[in-house]
Parts: structure tokens; sequence; C-alpha cells
């Protein structure tokens, strides 16, 4: 993983806004829909290519393939496993269900999710790992024509899938966890493989409290994120910890917030991650707060912080000297070498979703990097 001792290197979480057109693509393809002619492959190779140039353009560091040819990042590996099937409602978050005026305004606001809600009802194995390569292939294309020389793919953790593809066919929740796990870690792999560094995406450490576990106690929902922690670093066995890092959040959508589980009392499980590096959210109003947790935690040595230090939520583009200040407490704690300035979460976590405009979310970055650049000159005077 690529880190420096000159200044502060900015990243982003995964997702950036789809257009349109994409939108309607990737929705196609979550319906089954085919297309002999080539025309979806070929609009998400060029989607690919243009958010690379736009975060190169915004200057970001570490960028990523934006998601493009992904419906969404929990839900997109029925393309590429058996196992999944049919379309059911799920609860909704639980500091949502006693407002369904906001629910029915946000998304009227950011759009309806219109793709596949599937449950496991069957055996997990693989289907089909072409849309992986297809994803790498296209990634490596656009950093060859930008002159990007480290890029980063997301992909789903298991206590991820699991957390959004309920189980109707293993006994326990655990046996589905690794059989997840042993099927997933392919793609890890293929995914080091390419020279990429991986991300794991893991809102089922923390989001998922209140979402897809949400009728787990407290300490049965600890139980099992240590479960999906054991689970992440098995299938992570044959991939470098400094060659992969993870995503913790608690939901990139503006509700209330208020059932969110503390950051403390899940630092211990995030911090037993086999990847160095932890992205979390860090800037906005429900949880800025918590840098105070990351200074008293005993944080291990070979662990890099890639706090949030602007909201994904808003179309409020954060002044640079905020941005400065927010790395610069982290700096305090783990030392500037071990920071890595970056996003609350995506910026388009599922195709037709997102509340921030796509100008403004690379407006935004540019504003990271530009605070990032304010405080590498005050650290490293």
């Amino acid at each position: 993983m690529r880190i420096s001792s000159e200044r502060i290197l900015t990243t982003h979480v995964g997702s950036l806004p789809r257009s349109d057109d994409l939108t309607d693509v990737l929705l196609q393809k979550d319906r089954g829909e085919t297309d002999p002619s080539g025309k979806f492959d070929r609009l998400i190779a060029n989607a690919v290519h243009r958010v690379v140039r736009c975060q190169v353009e915004a200057g970001i560091d570490i960028p990523s393939d934006g998601e493009q040819g992904k419906v969404g990042y929990a839900t997109y590996m029925m393309d590429r496993l058996n196992g999944f099937g049919g379309d059911s409602p799920r609860k909704p978050a639980r500091d949502l269900a006693d407002y369904p005026e906001l629910t029915r305004k946000m998304a009227g606001i950011v759009g309806t999710q219109k793709f596949r809600r599937a449950s496991c009802v069957s055996p997990i194995s693989v289907k089909d790992w072409t849309p992986l390569q297809r994803d790498i292939a296209n990634l490596r294309a656009a950093m060859q024509d930008s002159g990007v020389d480290e890029a980063f793919m997301n992909s789903a953790s298991p206590g991820l899938v699991s957390a959004f593809q309920p189980n109707e066919y293993y006994e326990t929740h655990e046996e589905y966890v690794w059989a997840i796990a042993a099927v997933m870690r392919e793609e890890y792999e293929q995914i080091h493989a390419a020279g990429l560094l991986l991300q794991l995406d893991c809102p089922d450490l923390a989001m998922a409290h209140h979402t897809g576990f949400q009728d787990l106690s407290e300490a049965e929902f600890l139980q099992r994120a240590e479960l999906h922690v054991e689970a992440m670093n098995h299938a992570l066995e044959n991939v470098p910890a400094e060659r992969c890092r993870f995503h913790v959040c608690w939901g990139n959508y503006e509700g209330p917030h208020d059932y969110d589980i503390p950051v403390d009392k899940i630092m211990d499980i995030v911090l037993r991650a086999k990847p160095c590096a932890v992205l979390f959210e860090a800037a906005n109003a429900r949880h800025e707060h918590e840098w105070r947790a990351w200074a008293d935690a005993d944080i291990p040595d070979d662990k890099i912080l890639v706090p949030g230090t602007i909201d994904t939520c808003t179309n409020l583009v954060e002044h640079p000297e905020l941005v400065a200040q927010r790395i610069e407490r982290f700096a305090a704690i783990v030392g500037r070498e071990r920071v890595i300035a970056g996003t609350d979460c995506g910026f388009g976590t599922f195709a037709g979703y997102g509340r921030v405009d796509e100008r403004i979310a690379y407006k935004k970055l540019a504003s990271l990097v530009e605070g990032a650049a304010i405080a590498s000159a005050r650290l490293w005077t």
C-alpha cells in the first residue's frame, strides 16, 4: 500500500455517481437482460475511464473504478455466484421505521432503489468470474490511460453479503458466512493478483446493527461481528495485509442515525481485522466526535487510519481548512505517516441512489485534496 513520508495522501471509499445512461444499463443487467451487441460493456468501460480521469484531475492519489460496473456494492455478487434468488422486501432501518414520511421524501430526492433484494436459497458456488475479470481489465486500462500507478477495487466482505442477502438455506448463520468466505476469497485473490489494492466493504460491523441484524441484541450483534472478522481474515489468508484495506460505516443515507452503535463498542473487533488500513466515518454530525474514541484505543502499530474528512450525504462542500483540522486530529493519534485522508462513504452506493450531484462530488474531492495539502504543510514544518 502506498504511504508517504512527505505529505498526507488522499483516497475515497469507492463508489462515485453514475450517469443516467449507465444506471439504466446496470438496472437492465440486474433484471437479467442481455446485450448481444456489447453496448453495455462499452458504456461501462467508458464510464470507468471517465471517473478515473476525473479523480486524477481532482488530485486523488489512490483512485478506484468508482464501482461503475456494479449495480450496488452489496448485491453485485449475484452475477458471479450461484445460490441467490428471489426479490423480497426488507425491514426499514431502525432509525427510519418511525418516520415513513421521511423515507418517502428521501426516495423522492435520491431515487428509487430498483435493484433485486435476493436471499440465499441454495448452496453457494462460483457462477462466473467474467464480470470480475472485466472490471479488473477496465480499471487497469483506465489507470494506464490516466497515468495512475496504484488504485483500489472494492469487494463485498463475507459479513456484508450475509447482511444484505438473508440466509434461507444454511442451517446456521455461521455456516452461511463461512460458505460465503470460501467462495469470495477467490475474488479477493484475483483482485490482488491483478496488482490492485483490495478494499473489503464491511458495514456489517456497524450499520447492520440497525439494519440487517436489527433483531439481535447488542451482545448477539457483537458476537456476530467477531465471527465476520474471523471469516474475513480467513478468506484473506493469501492476500498480504499491506495490500488490502477495509471500510466500516453506519449507512450512507441522510437519516437520524440515532440507533448507530458507538464506535468504541466495536473498536476491538474492528482492529482485529487483517487489512492494514481501516476507512471509517469521521466527518458527519453523528460520528465526527468519535475521534476521541480512536485516540483512546490501543491501535496496533501496523494499522493505517483513513478517516472520513468529507461527508458523502450532503452537497455542502467542506472548507479545506476544516478538512485539514480533521486530518490533524488523527495525525496526532498515530503519526502523520499513518494517516490517509478519505471520505465517510461512497457517493453512489447503488445505481440510481445518491443525493450528491456528480459535479459537486468531485468538487468535494478536490476540497479534500486541498485540505490534505494544508495539513501536510503544517505537519511537515
